[in-house]
């Protein structure tokens, strides 16, 4: 071996893997833009939250604790689960790779949906396990695709319910079914967008009574607190056991703990936010539709406008920008016709509906 030569390599896996790309924040010669491209909340976090966060700020010289016995002990009270078969993580990413580290590697298999969220692939690639993507039907999971696609190998099946970034979801009986026709693998059901679906429980029964369900969930999303990376699990104790004796001790801050239990106690925040979500959703998927733009049926705080082919859906991308207006391209997750639109407030919903038009009656040729 040359001098030049490293026998220094990376675990199987971690070559294969593409950094993920988070959703664009600027555009170049344009001072104020609105960011409709990360599914974030318009309103942003509870009032309580933010008062949280101002208290903590007075104990940063301390370590935080590690257990998270008052947070999981909150959502606990909110969802009425057991605190115990409660983990937190920075953001339900880190729960994800848990799952991989602790119950993939070579050898294993990892299963996801074709539209599915990147970090199951990145995670499950991480773990030196085997990614293996399954077809989605009209971009809803298909819950056959998956059994036929589970082997002897299998050790996690993801489903991303509502799906990032479709918008589209499955029944739970669905996921029930898939549960008990691979009982060697562990279904996680990731919920991100859980509180954005009435009556949802995001899984959290099934996790409850099953042993090979988990539920993640997140405080990026309707809790706005995507700056301060929380999340959490919940499944079987013996499964959280597990993850926790792999979890970093210190890995949340005082200041996110503080601020996600004040606001997973704040429910008229939650409940203002869910509601304004869905009458801009609404709205918005509407406005679309009558400007030739279709769009799924979206259960969660984004919608996923489908254009004739890529060529269009890169020229409107352009179109928005000009305008200041951010969405996100989601050709890396198979959509290279397609644009993910975050539901922002009013205001955004109709710059957003006024532009496309714009675009669209322009590229009939009747102008606009």
């Amino acid at each position: 071996m040359s001098q030049n030569q490293s026998n220094i390599v990376p675990q199987p896996g971690i070559m294969e893997i593409s950094l993920y790309q988070g959703g664009a924040a600027k555009v170049a010669g344009i001072e104020n833009v609105t960011k409709l491209s990360s599914n974030e909340n318009p309103f942003g976090p509870s009032d309580k939250a933010r008062e949280a966060v101002i208290r903590a700020a007075h104990s940063l010289h301390r370590y935080p604790n590690t257990d998270h016995a008052s947070l999981r002990a909150a959502i606990g009270e909110v969802h009425g689960l057991d605190p115990d078969r409660i983990i937190c993580g920075v953001g339900s990413d880190e729960i994800i790779h848990f799952l991989c580290q602790a119950y993939a590697g070579p050898g294993t298999e990892v299963l996801f949906t074709e539209h599915g969220f990147l970090m199951y692939r990145i995670s499950a690639h991480a773990a030196g396990a085997t990614p293996v993507q399954v077809a989605e039907r009209d971009r809803v999971t298909d819950v056959d695709a998956l059994i036929a696609g589970a082997t002897e190998r299998t050790r996690l099946i993801f489903v991303a319910n509502p799906n990032n970034p479709t918008g589209t979801m499955v029944g739970l009986p669905e996921l029930e079914r898939l549960a008990r026709a691979v009982p060697q693998a562990i279904i996680v059901v990731d919920a991100a967008y859980a509180e954005y679906v009435e009556d949802y429980d995001g899984g959290a029964e099934l996790a409850t009574r099953l042993p090979n369900v988990v539920m993640t969930r997140t405080f990026s999303k309707i809790y706005g607190l995507g700056g301060l990376r929380i999340g959490w699990g919940y499944g079987p104790r013996e499964i959280i056991d597990v993850l926790n004796r792999i979890r970093g001790p210190f890995n949340l801050s005082s200041v996110a703990m503080d601020a996600a239990e004040a606001a997973v106690r704040d429910r008229d925040h939650v409940a203002r936010c869910q509601s304004e979500n869905a009458r801009m959703r609404a709205w918005l998927a509407e406005a679309l539709a009558e400007k030739g733009v279709p769009t799924d049926t979206s259960c969660a705080n984004f919608i996923l406008a489908r254009f004739a082919d890529a060529e269009t859906a890169g020229a409107c991308d352009e179109a928005l920008k000009a305008q200041g207006l951010i969405v996100r391209q989601v050709a890396g997750y198979g959509l290279p016709n397609c644009l993910r639109i975050t539901v922002g407030d009013e205001a955004s919903c109709r710059r957003v509906a006024h532009v496309i038009g714009q675009f669209m009656a322009e590229r009939a040729g009747i102008g606009a």
